[in-house]
């Protein structure tokens, strides 16, 4: 019998890999299980991304083989999205590069600039496959905590204190997978500061920017990032295009020259229909995000009641009639007329009554890893919950 190489042995297979076998097979036996461990979206894409995706592949030119580094429509329609979305601007020759989804990109940047013994930092908790790329690319892992008390952020002193003259790579992930902590520009820059102080390559693997945030940012927007940092982005959760496997690496120009370089010895281009549909959905406009983030801002707060228990409450008759939620984990706690915001209304809050006709609703927003923002809001002697 021919024996694995010895590299496997030092990573086990895919955890959601096995996983969807186990669900699979307790499903085969007449279980219905709901799966919340992966981000799966179970919607379609735009369906002007489906009709793109239609009429090209009855072109019969449509089928040899494409470039290594992607269709200029592609890369150019990425730099559009890039400069739209973010206010970054990205050379579309040489400032990005197309990639059979984003998680390819995380193994290919470790295959590309790793040496046996090189160190990469990345963040516990975090998503598994950094370890398992690092792994096998011949890198050791060093991970750095990040921890409730500190927003999920890097504790960039401690890291200071670490003997980094071994470390090459130091991978973030903003929003967090799995705490979805979002960052800040003001924490972008002090691990852009921190990667050109120690001459240390930033990788921001960032897929979630635009779910159910406001604002969403790149660490790419950060001045000079360009000549520390690359960035990892898909098009899998905005565009509802998982199984599609679109995704872009983004920035330092050598670090994309250096993934080219590996990534074109072990695939060839992507079919050119799913590269002008994936270009069709990086230019649908706003709406299309506003419409999926209210479909999941709903499933969020059906979520919330469920892991909250439904709880309601009726206070007293000297507040009047009122039902609402109380959540211990986005600190919501409340009374009706002299409404109180429990335990953590800090500078992280800001808030006032908005009144109409119809309602009176206390709107305030709380930066943190549960929510972009929020309202409560009081109509027809009712509380609810609503996300914005």
């Amino acid at each position: 019998m021919i024996q694995a190489a010895n590299r496997l042995a030092t990573v086990n297979e895919y955890y959601f890999s096995t996983k969807l076998q186990e669900i699979a097979t307790l499903n085969a036996t007449g279980s219905n299980i709901i799966n919340l461990g992966i981000g799966n979206p179970d919607t379609a894409p735009h369906p002007t991304v489906i009709d793109t995706l239609q009429q090209a592949i009855t072109n019969p030119t449509s089928h040899g083989y494409q470039s290594y580094k992607g269709v200029p429509t592609l890369r150019n329609a990425i730099q559009l999205w890039y400069n739209n979305l973010y206010k970054v601007t990205l050379n579309a020759t040489t400032e990005i590069l197309p990639l059979i989804g984003s998680k390819e990109g995380i193994m290919h940047l470790c295959m590309a600039h790793l040496n046996q013994g090189d160190k990469v930092l990345i963040p516990n908790p975090g998503y598994p496959t950094y370890k398992a790329a690092i792994t096998l690319a011949g890198g050791t892992c060093e991970e750095y905590v990040l921890a409730a008390h500190n927003n999920w952020e890097p504790d960039m002193e401690a890291l200071e204190q670490l003997d980094l003259r071994s470390v090459k790579m130091m991978f973030v992930n903003y929003p967090h997978m799995p705490t979805g902590a979002a960052a800040s520009l003001a924490l972008f820059k002090k691990i852009i500061d921190f990667g050109l102080s120690h001459n240390i390559l930033i990788v921001n693997d960032n897929p979630y920017s635009c779910l159910l945030c406001s604002n969403p940012l790149s660490i790419l927007q950060i001045e000079a990032a360009t000549t520390t940092a690359v960035e990892l982005n898909s098009l899998s959760k905005s565009h509802n295009m998982a199984g599609w496997r679109m995704g872009m690496l983004c920035g330092n120009a050598t670090v994309i020259h250096n993934v080219l370089q590996y990534k074109s010895n072990m695939d060839s281009g992507m079919l050119l229909p799913l590269q002008l549909a994936a270009a069709k959905a990086l230019e649908l406009s706003t709406e299309w995000h506003t419409a999926l983030n209210n479909l999941y801002a709903s499933r969020k707060i059906n979520a919330l009641q469920i892991h909250a228990g439904a709880q309601e409450e009726t206070v007293g008759k000297e507040y009047g009639k009122a039902e609402g939620i109380h959540n211990q984990n986005i600190g919501i706690d409340w009374k009706y007329k002299n409404v109180e915001i429990g335990g953590n209304f800090t500078h992280n809050y800001f808030g006032g009554w908005k009144d109409t006709a119809e309602e009176r609703e206390l709107v305030w927003h709380k930066k943190d890893q549960l929510m972009s923002s929020a309202y409560i809001g009081y109509r027809k002697n009712k509380f609810n919950i609503r996300y914005r």
